[in-house]
């Protein structure tokens, strides 16, 4: 996957600000985890990055292709969420290469 940058990206509902002008870059092969107490915006950000959620303000960045407007399924990117899209009956590693299997990438395919 292409590095992921964030310029200025804001989310607000109503009178409460989830992101508030946070900016970062991660480069190209890096593993990122997020992580900060309940409220803080981790889930925010992520719906934002998949392309679940629209920000108010700001950049998301994939490689060089600007993606803040691009639907989720533009994007080239899943995400798993922490427990009410897992398949009860599959293990964990089964439930991460279920996505891959369906668009046939990698090892995953086989």
């Amino acid at each position: 996957m292409a590095g992921v940058s964030v310029e200025n990206l804001t989310k607000r509902f109503g009178a409460t600000a989830a992101l508030d002008g946070v900016s970062f870059a991660i480069p190209d092969g890096a593993l990122v985890a997020v992580l900060g107490p309940s409220g803080c915006g981790k889930t925010t950000f992520l719906r934002l990055l998949a392309g679940l959620e629209t920000p108010d303000r700001g950049t998301i960045r994939i490689g060089a292709s600007d993606v803040t407007t691009l639907p989720p399924e533009r994007r080239g990117l899943g995400m798993m969420f922490q427990s009410y899209a897992l398949f009860p009956h599959m293990t964990v590693g089964e439930n991460l290469r279920f996505p891959l299997k369906m668009r046939r990438i990698g090892d995953a395919a086989a």
